[in-house]
């Protein structure tokens, strides 16, 4: 036996034989043991130390090694039937979020995902920026409760009108979007959402005992015509909406659109809770945000950097003014006190740097080819889908032909090894046709989307026909 192997095949060997030691029973010295499994003292040493820590083994200097005590036969599994009773019927459905977390198996073309590449992501400009932060001793101490006020600052120049004191520092876009819908709509209570939309939103709403109740959407989103229908009909008085690069189907409000949402909520006396998820992620300049034009607190914003940072740094705004910032603010308190001051720090360095307005520049010039390209191989490889070219964010929105069943394409594209997303889980009820949602910032080059619609178009005709 080598000593490089060593100390792991030792253990092996030695285990059954301490196990057939009565407990306090010496084993064989080191010196023993090292000639007879012609190893080294430090091997022995270590294959010694693994057993002492799977507890089969105690030492004692200047006594040598022995059997230890083993507790009893372990119990067989316990009976936890009385929580299903303890719990109730509320159930959280994490499996669609989870989906979208989880990495693509080796091999596969991701043209599914929630963050960019991390080859569009600044981590060197972030690294620069982290230790900056973290050299400061007062990055360490308790923040502000309403965040550093810097960044505070810096959020609230994002939206005209808004002021730094309007903004609350959030541990990232979903916490921030789960602070929001526990603290305005009272459970139990219908909440509004745009159909389809994001699939993370609806998990949060039904986890918080909301009843999301669906507006459609066409080209330039959710349609304010059965929006205020929707409002009459339900009572609701919150709409949970995407105005700009709506994921999934990337579609951006016009002025004329934003004006007449933002008149059907004040006809129903609601908010409107705007999620601006994506306004770094550009191809084409943005619209300003909902919330600019808002006049009377009616707008909950929504802001958050993690897709054009990095998917750790969970740092977000909530703007909004009057009762409702101060009921946002108390639950946050109460719920998690404060999110990471360095990380708060961290950000705070990296937007205030020059690396900052580059990286932007450099990832819409990125975004921008990889929409492209992942349409035009589309097109040519796959000319029977009916494909969006949307001004921004990570996806566009493929409709299937009628019959198709987006789950069973999504698995069969899967064993070919292309990742995509149904449709279906986006919808909060019954979706009107089948769609994917298929990513253009989550693989690393304009190469590997035109290898992912090839591998896509290879299975796509049998499994819609199937």
């Amino acid at each position: 036996m080598h000593n490089d192997s060593s100390a792991g095949a030792l253990a092996d060997v030695l285990r059954p034989e301490v196990l057939a030691l009565r407990p306090g029973e010496r084993l064989p010295s080191s010196r023993t043991l090292t000639g007879r499994h012609k190893v080294s003292p430090v091997t022995v040493t270590r294959a010694l130390g693994l057993l002492v820590a799977e507890g089969l083994v105690v030492t004692r200097p200047g006594a040598g090694a022995f059997a230890a005590d083993r507790p009893d036969a372990a119990p067989g599994p316990p009976d936890l039937g009385w929580q299903a009773v303890a719990l109730g019927d509320r159930a959280v459905d994490a499996a669609g979020v989870s989906w979208l977390l989880s990495p693509p198996p080796d091999g596969t073309v991701a043209l599914s995902g929630g963050y960019p590449h991390p080859s569009l992501q600044p981590l060197r400009a972030l690294a620069a920026a982290t230790a900056r932060a973290a050299r400061r001793p007062a990055a360490w101490s308790t923040p502000p409760l309403a965040g550093v006020p810097e960044l505070r600052a810096w959020f609230a120049q994002g939206v005209a009108g808004a002021a730094p004191a309007d903004v609350l520092i959030a541990a990232g876009g979903q916490q921030a979007l789960t602070t929001v819908l526990r603290a305005v709509p009272p459970p139990g209570s219908p909440l509004l959402v745009e159909s389809p939309t994001y699939l993370g939103a609806l998990a949060v709403a039904r986890a918080c005992g909301l009843q999301p109740v669906p507006v459609p959407v066409d080209g330039e989103g959710v349609r304010p015509d059965l929006l205020a229908e929707a409002f009459a009909l339900t009572g609701a008085r919150a709409l949970y909406c995407q105005p700009t690069f709506h994921n999934p189907t990337g579609a951006t409000m016009g002025a004329a659109r934003r004006a007449r949402v933002l008149e059907a909520a004040r006809a129903a006396g609601a908010f409107v809770i705007e999620d601006d998820y994506a306004r770094h992620l550009a191809v084409d300049a943005p619209p300003p945000p909902l919330a600019a034009g808002d006049r009377d607190g009616r707008v909950v914003h929504i802001a958050s950097l993690a897709k054009a940072v990095a998917p750790s740094v969970r740092i977000a705004a909530v703007i909004a003014r009057g009762p409702v910032a101060e009921r946002i603010r108390a639950t946050q308190l109460v719920e998690g006190f404060f999110p990471s001051r360095p990380l708060q720090e961290a950000l705070l360095e990296l937007v205030g740097s020059p690396a900052w307005a580059r990286h932007l520049r450099e990832l819409r010039t990125a975004l921008r080819g990889r929409r492209d390209a992942l349409a035009a191989a589309l097109a040519r490889d796959l000319p029977g889908l009916a494909v969006n070219r949307p001004p921004g964010g990570l996806h566009l929105w493929a409709r299937l032909p009628a019959g198709a069943d987006d789950v069973a394409v999504t698995e069969v594209a899967l064993r070919a090894g292309v990742l995509v997303s149904p449709g279906r889980p986006f919808f909060p009820a019954e979706p009107p046709a089948a769609h994917l949602r298929l990513t253009y910032g989550a693989a690393g080059s304009a190469a590997e989307l035109e290898e992912g619609v090839r591998r896509l178009a290879t299975v796509l005709p049998e499994a819609v026909a199937g």
